[in-house]
This record gives C-alpha cells, structure tokens and sequence, in this order.
C-alpha cells in the first residue's frame, strides 16, 4: 500500500513552477484569492473556457499550459458546477477529478472558490478522492508503458487553505480509510496463485500492528467447532481452508460488538458444477466482500474508531477434484440444520452460513452485515450500479442506504419473504443450496436468513460494485474496494460511543 500522493497544507502562495489547480463554476467565477493570485492572467480563463467550450461543470477540468504572465507550468481550471449545488458538492469525486490531471506532477490546489465552505472535514475528503484516483496495481509488471513508469514518481500536492492545521489533521485522520480502501483493492486485484486461504490469512493478521486482535482458525479448528459447510467447500483444493477473526476493541469492555462478515472464496471455477471457461480468470475477485471487512478493520483500527467490531472471513478455494463435494451431497452445518447440495457453484453461502451461525452465537453482535460476491442475478436486477441489500431489519437498511447515499457506495433494497423461502425447501434435508434460476439473489438471502435468528442482519450481494466495476473518478481499478467506505461511514455515524 505504497503511498502515491505526497500532501502539504499551507496558506496560499503564488507557487513556482509545477501545476496551479483554481475551481470554477459554471459563470466561471473566481475566487477573490484566485484573481487576485493570477492578476492580469485570470483574463486567461475566459479565453481559454471560451475556446475549450470549457462550462465549469463539476467534473470538468480546462488545462492551460504554459500560461503567459504565471511563473508555473500548467493552470487547471476544475469545474464545481452551479451556486446552488455548492452544498452538495462531493469533494471525494472533486479530489478524483482534479489526481486525473496532476498524476505524477507537483501541484498546488487552491480550493477557495465563490459560494464555497472549505471545511477541513471537506478538505479532508478531497485528499481521499485524490488517494483513490491515484491508486495503481502494477507489482506484476515488468514493462510499464510511459503513463505507469516507475520513475513517473510520487504527485506532490499542496493544499492552499486557511486553516493549514486544521485540514492537516483532518486529512491524516481520513488517511486510514483510503489505506483500507487500498488494501481491498489490492487483496482483489492480486493473481489467485499468489493469493490463497493461508496467505490471505496472513495478511489479516497483519492487522495485529494496529492493534487488531487476529485469531486465525486452520481445518482441524474448523472441523472440532463444527464448520462443515464450509469445510466441505474447500475440500476439492490442495489449499487448506482458512477463517479469520479479526476484533478492534475500540469502546467499553462489555459493550456489545457489531460484526462484519465477508465470503473468501479465493477462486471459484464452480466446483464440479464448473463454470464455462470464459472470464473465469475473474473468479479471483470472489473474496471480494472477505477483502471489504479486512479493509475496513484496518480503517476502523487506523482511526481508533470507538466501538467494539468483530470482522469474520471464510477463506476457501473451490475446485474440482477427486476429493471435491458433489451435487447430491447433503451436509451439516454448524447450526445443526442440513443442506442438500444442488449445484456446487453456489458455495459462498455455505461459507457464510457457518460464519454467520458462528459469529451470532459466540459475540451475540448488535448486528450483522455480510458482504458477498453471491450472485450473477443480482447483475441483472441492478447491472453494476448498486449493490443488493437484504435485510430483517428496517432500522440497519435505512442506514445503511443513507450511508450508501453519502459515499456513493449505493445499495438498493430487495425483497424477502415466505414465498421465495419456500423454493429453498428440499425433498431430502432441511434445505437446498438455489432455488433454481428465478429469483437467484432473493433465494439465495433466503438461504443466508436461515443462519441469523433474530439477530438484526444485512445481507449485501456486491458482485455487480466489487470488481470490474465501472471506472468512476476515484476508481480506475478492476477491483473496487467497494463496502470498506460504506461500513466505515455506518460505524462512525451511527455506532461509536
């Protein structure tokens, strides 16, 4: 997690030399601090808007270079959009806008602009947005084309401001969440070879330097709890399986944890039900909701968040092998309850079953949240846009969607019921693994609400938002890191004392 962006916070100076960063609205007005910076040069900008068709609307950027009269190398012109959207500028996506044009240069930001509050808090998500958009994964290559060269070095970013302090630590204080987002990505993005159940196993345990407690469960441990579904998952590999339990003990001792739960399948060719060949190279992002909870323990730890936290991953690899499970196959799951094996391709939630069962009873959680690549049905309810929320609780989905909404990180609720759970039924155990092809994504939060009790609990289906997502101004990874800014934001508003 090597970081990309070198941050300074100072008052504003004329700099000299590098890149000037001004922000504009769509009457392309300037801030009195701008104008009075660039003097006869703030001529420049109407010229060149009116050349560029440049209308300053947020996400816009007009490059002049060489500006005549201004002692730097480039003046950008960021767009923030109408006066009256001021208030709901996202200064996360401005700091993605404004990386895409300074990527490996030194630039000088002056966020000042007409009708415009910088905040430090507001400071502090613009230096996220620009951490995100900078983020590469590049480790494997060994030619790099001009735009990923090595040399490229580190974008050094002066942030002008009035209140330098107040941003600085405001900003440090956001560093840990982009650093989670980050390590989600790159637990993704890494090549199934080089990341299995143990390795991943180890890097949760690296949490342990910022004071998570890490317990990390082998097969024999599994087998004497009880975790036979999620066993029976991996015994097709030659890679043993893995759980994770990770604690931030941030409040009172006593105090009722929430918990977070992530599906690890580090890579799913289906198993016996095995997948066609095409884009199965993608099914090393299937550990994508496991790779979401270690990031956010790592941000929660980084901020010493004040709240008690259980993260829970199962890490599993499904193969097919002599040794694999069969469609047929009926096994037990932790809870006691059985499971008749339909199709061996619907696995992860055999793994979370036994988390979820696990978790409930062993930290009785105020809540539980699992996040899962669970379903391709959930891509043709919602394509890519919004994540799927299932939940038995109104209170936790209102929540969670208002988290949604502020980070951009949006879910959309789907129904459950008594009529979907009933496709699940099966003719030789308590249940069966799908419900066939209608309603996939509900049948299979069916399957998951069968291990929670009343324990209040979300089921996020995140296949669509956690890899080859869509590029966005604070993405251009494969995988997203999806889910680690949402939950952060769930825990912070709603669940620090």
């Amino acid at each position: 997690m090597a970081d990309s962006v070198k941050l300074d916070f100072q008052p504003f100076a004329m700099p000299d030399g590098g890149d000037l960063v001004v922000l504009a609205g769509d009457d392309l007005a300037l801030s009195p601090e701008a104008r009075e910076g660039l003097g006869e040069a703030a001529g420049l900008v109407t010229r060149a808007a009116a050349a560029e068709r440049f209308k300053g609307k947020s996400k816009q950027a007009l490059v002049v270079v060489a500006p005549a009269g201004l002692p730097v190398d480039r003046l950008i012109v960021v767009g923030i959009g109408a006066a009256g959207d001021r208030e709901s500028l996202d200064w996360v996506q401005l700091g993605g806008t404004i990386a895409g044009k300074v990527s490996g240069r030194t630039a000088t930001i002056l966020v000042d602009a007409p009708d415009l509050e910088a905040t430090p808090e507001r400071i502090a998500d613009l230096t996220l947005g620009l951490r995100l958009r900078l983020y590469r994964f590049d480790r494997y290559k060994t030619k790099k084309k001009d735009d990923e060269a090595e040399d490229k070095g580190a974008t050094r970013v002066t942030v002008a401001v009035t209140d330098a302090g107040g941003a600085k630590k405001a900003a440090k204080a956001r560093e840990g969440l982009a650093q989670g987002v980050i390590l989600a990505r790159d637990l993704v993005n890494e090549p199934p070879n080089a990341l299995g159940p143990e390795e991943f196993a180890e890097r949760a345990q690296a949490l342990e330097k910022l004071g998570v407690e890490v317990e990390i469960l082998d097969e024999k441990q599994l087998a004497k709890i009880g975790m036979r579904a999620l066993l029976a998952v991996g015994q097709g590999s030659a890679r043993p399986s893995r759980v994770a339990i990770m604690r931030w003990n941030g409040a009172r001792k006593g105090e009722r944890p929430v918990a977070f739960i992530g599906k690890g399948v580090v890579f799913d060719t289906g198993g016996i039900s095995i997948k066609p060949a095409a884009s199965m190279e993608d099914m090393k992002g299937d550990m994508a909701g496991a790779a979401a909870v270690v990031g956010l323990m790592h941000a929660l730890a980084s901020r010493k968040a004040r709240a008690n936290v259980v993260g829970a991953i199962g890490l599993v690899e499904n193969m097919p092998d002599g040794k694999a499970q069969r469609p047929g196959d009926i096994v037990t799951t932790l809870s006691g309850q059985t499971v008749e094996i339909i199709n061996t391709d619907a696995e992860g939630r055999l793994v979370l079953a036994d988390l979820l069962t696990y978790v409930r009873d062993r930290y009785e959680p105020v809540f539980m949240v699992n996040l899962a690549t669970l379903t391709g049905a959930i891509l043709v309810a919602l394509a890519q846009e919004y994540a799927g929320l299932f939940s038995n609780d109104d209170t936790l989905s209102e929540r969670l969607a208002a988290a949604g909404r502020a980070t951009g990180e949006r879910v959309w609720r789907m129904p459950l019921g008594p009529e979907y759970d009933k496709m699940i039924d099966s003719k030789f155990a308590d249940m069966k693994n799908t419900g066939g092809r209608h309603g996939g994504s509900i049948t299979a939060a069916q399957f998951l609400q069968r291990f929670v009790g009343e324990t209040p609990w979300a089921h996020l289906d995140i296949a669509g938002t956690s890899m080859s997502a869509p590029q966005s101004e604070i993405n251009k990874s494969w995988g997203s890191g999806w889910g680690v800014r949402l939950l952060d934001r769930l825990v912070r508003e709603h669940y620090e004392g």
